[in-house]
């Protein structure tokens, strides 16, 4: 399997920790990863950019690109909110010889899991409890009550899927998940 044409998948529920992971990972591995900047249709927060940590769209420019195959994976996150994986974006990454780190949630990791299965390292990154992802939600300071409920339920089913990944990551101690990470992407890039 040549270098060119492997996949990263970072996922988890909601404030697990993911993105910090990634951003860990970026920085260990910066010659052989590059971040794949997903497609969104939410509302961009004011430290974001787009083209840099999502490529902000319209509902209905997300529909089209549906329409026209443009996605490894997406998904209707939250109701009206779409993420996806561009297919362009994958092959953007592989012609510059890089790996593409996707950090992305838990069902479109399973379908890009589902097309590529022989060249995708998945981790899950799990929370230590519900409880504590709770905390960890609030202490951000971004969710409403209603917002925080539908985080948790789907947080919670979110983690019925961990077994359909590679790996398992339990997010108790950032440093130590950040270092277990580094352990298993480097088995898989020296591959």
């Amino acid at each position: 399997m040549s270098l060119s044409h492997k996949i990263i998948i970072i996922t988890a529920p909601s404030g697990a920790g993911k993105t910090s992971i990634t951003k860990y990972l970026l920085k260990t591995f910066p010659d052989q990863l590059t971040f794949s900047i997903s497609a969104a249709t939410r509302q961009r927060r004011q430290y974001e950019e787009d083209g840099v940590d999502y490529h902000f769209m319209s509902v209905e420019e997300f529909k089209e690109r549906i329409r026209n195959n443009s996605f490894v994976e997406w998904e209707m996150v939250y109701e009206g909110k779409y993420y996806g994986t561009l297919k362009s974006e994958i092959h953007r990454i592989w012609k510059e010889g890089k790996t593409p780190l996707l950090d992305i949630d838990v069902q479109g990791a399973v379908h890009v899991r589902q097309q590529h299965p022989d060249q995708t390292l998945s981790l899950f990154i799990e929370p230590p409890s519900v409880d504590e992802l709770k905390k960890r939600l609030n202490t951000r300071g971004t969710e409403t009550l209603e917002s925080l409920d539908t985080r948790l339920n789907k947080a919670t089913y979110e983690l019925t899927f961990k077994d359909h990944f590679d790996k398992v990551i339990i997010n108790d101690n950032l440093e130590k998940a950040c270092q277990e990470a580094v352990r298993i992407v480097s088995v898989f890039l020296s591959k």
